[in-house]
């Protein structure tokens, strides 16, 4: 994908996660999210919070007081904008500022395409509802995820296997077989591994439960 349609995705995908979380109630909005201590509050603040992100001059104290954890910081601002930030505030702020290019310092348009797709499954899932994905997007979010390194590191995690998509035109790796949806295998690239054992078949997913590589 180019830029424009990277941005194509990331405006497309705020519209939809915001007509996704409007209808929520209370108790759905406190529910556990797919990440390791965030609500689905703090999920949703941490995609409102990206067209106001930190400057880098602002988040370099905070790094320190993180002792260098960027997982901590950005726990720290999204649990803060959720507090400060009613849930239909986090709903108006998706829409009113999808079209909105503005990049944080630390990241990139090919970053941000993809942590939307996955944030918006790691809020979906724990509540059992549909948060549908273009293929388009959910393609180039896997291909994402599977080429970088940190904070993932797919490739080293799941060496040994070879992994198929069965609704797109995507594989990689060589050895037992993992196949799944272009979504499924994102959550795997992305170590929601849990969560995607259940959307996974073939050879390589029972070695995949007992190691994290067959090797």
């Amino acid at each position: 994908m180019n830029t424009n349609q990277l941005w194509g995705v990331v405006e497309d995908q705020r519209l939809r996660v915001a007509a996704f979380l409007e209808p929520l109630t209370d108790d759905a909005w406190a529910h556990p999210s797919l990440c390791d201590g965030w609500t689905v509050k703090d999920v949703a603040a941490h995609l409102a919070v990206v067209p106001h992100a930190p400057s880098l001059g602002r988040m370099l104290p905070m790094v320190l007081r993180a002792r260098g954890s960027l997982d901590q910081v950005n726990h720290d601002i999204a649990c803060h904008y959720a507090q400060q930030h009613s849930t239909s505030e986090l709903v108006a702020e998706l829409r009113d500022q999808a079209a909105s290019r503005e990049l944080p310092s630390v990241t990139t348009v090919q970053n941000l395409a993809m942590d939307i797709v996955v944030h918006g499954q790691d809020m979906a899932l724990p509540l059992h509802r549909d948060l549908p994905v273009p293929p388009d997007a959910a393609r180039n979010a896997l291909q994402r995820a599977w080429s970088m390194g940190w904070p993932f590191h797919a490739r080293r995690r799941l060496a040994g296997y070879r992994l198929t998509a069965t609704d797109a035109d995507w594989a990689a790796g060589d050895g037992p077989l993992i196949a799944g949806t272009t979504v499924a295998l994102l959550l795997l690239a992305t170590g929601r591994v849990n969560a995607a054992l259940p959307l996974l078949h073939g050879p390589g997913v029972p070695l995949l439960t007992s190691s994290p590589s067959p090797r």
